[in-house]
């Protein structure tokens, strides 16, 4: 299959917006951007990402409760990946090449718990396999051939190890986890550190670091090398996503398969803002207070950076190289 071909697959009904009010840069780094906007200060940059998921969110809110929402955004792909009985030899054509963080126990354990809340309200919905879980640090294409692919990995190789690596020397913080949604999926994100914790914990820690700077290195790395990076989206996002919908059933009235109920919609917006109370009142602490155990997350914990090819959509491929973690 050709890589038009692969990408008439992709899944491009989901749009990427800056919901953080930065402006354009004249460098050509995307990331180097609100960096400028924000000072350099790891608390404006927080201010920005908090901006983004919380605009994000609300924007998402009115979307399903509108009048005329049309139902949930249902991934073609992962439906029939996930219900063989309808295309029992397909195959995802979309392959792709990135650098995940990986989660550590911590904050797979507390998806884990999520994930279950999630089935609870609805029973029906896929979820992302534990071992699977990821943070694209950095998106280097996607939905293109798997020979194209092997080419841009080879590019890469003389920088794959000091990249795989860059976490070891480059630590970010990231805190306060909260739930995103939208008609297509949910998503654990968290926010850069800013001198949350206590005063002995930030003895030992660096915020001024953030992982918007960790994402902008890892661009000039990778561009370093002459590769080209055709990322999807460079937002001032850090999420996971933990779910998505592979069916109406669970919000579609009684008795019709495509129509969705208002009711449940309003059900599920609401657990879904529960959730996020319970998440702020468990696994969130401010400067001073001491760190709670799953609220905080420094990248390259237990893992260093994934560089893996392949169909990864989902969280499969295979991994060309793991960096080593702390």
């Amino acid at each position: 299959m050709s890589s038009t071909d692969s990408k008439t697959l992709a899944d491009t009904s989901v749009v990427f917006e800056d919901l953080s009010g930065v402006g354009s840069s004249t460098s050509e780094n995307p990331y180097d951007a609100l960096i400028e906007a924000c000072e350099n200060d790891p608390a404006q940059i927080q201010a920005r990402y908090e901006l983004h998921r919380q605009t994000r969110n609300r924007h998402q809110r009115s979307n399903l409760l509108a009048p005329g929402f049309p139902g949930m955004t249902i991934d073609p792909i992962l439906e029939k990946l996930s219900l063989p009985q309808q295309s029992i030899e397909f195959v995802d054509p979309r392959h792709c090449l990135v650098f995940w963080a990986r989660p550590p126990k911590m904050i797979r354990d507390l998806i884990g718990i999520i994930q279950q809340k999630l089935l609870a309200k609805a029973p029906n919905l896929w979820l992302m396999p534990l071992d699977h879980l990821h943070m694209t640090a950095l998106e280097i294409t996607h939905s293109l051939t798997q020979l194209e692919i092997e080419k841009l990995v080879t590019q890469l190789q003389p920088k794959r190890e000091q990249i795989t690596d860059y976490t070891l020397t480059h630590r970010a913080r990231l805190v306060k986890p909260m739930l995103g949604y939208d008609g297509s999926a949910v998503a654990l994100s968290f926010l850069p550190a800013s001198g949350e914790g206590s005063q002995k914990d930030l003895n030992d820690r660096n915020d001024s670091y953030t992982y918007h700077h960790l994402r902008r290195d890892l661009y000039g790395l990778c561009r370093s090398t002459g590769v080209k990076i055709a990322s999807r989206y460079t937002v001032p996002s850090s999420h996971l996503t933990v779910a998505r919908f592979i069916t109406q059933a669970d919000f579609s009235k009684q008795n019709t398969a495509s129509q969705p109920d208002h009711t449940k919609m309003l059900a599920w917006v609401e657990y879904l803002e529960d959730i996020n109370k319970w998440l702020t009142e468990r696994f969130w602490f401010e400067s001073g207070e001491t760190s709670k155990e799953g609220g905080e997350w420094i990248v390259g914990q237990e893992k260093g950076l994934d560089h893996r090819k392949g169909t990864l959509w989902y969280g499969g491929g295979e991994t060309v190289r793991l960096g080593q973690g702390f």
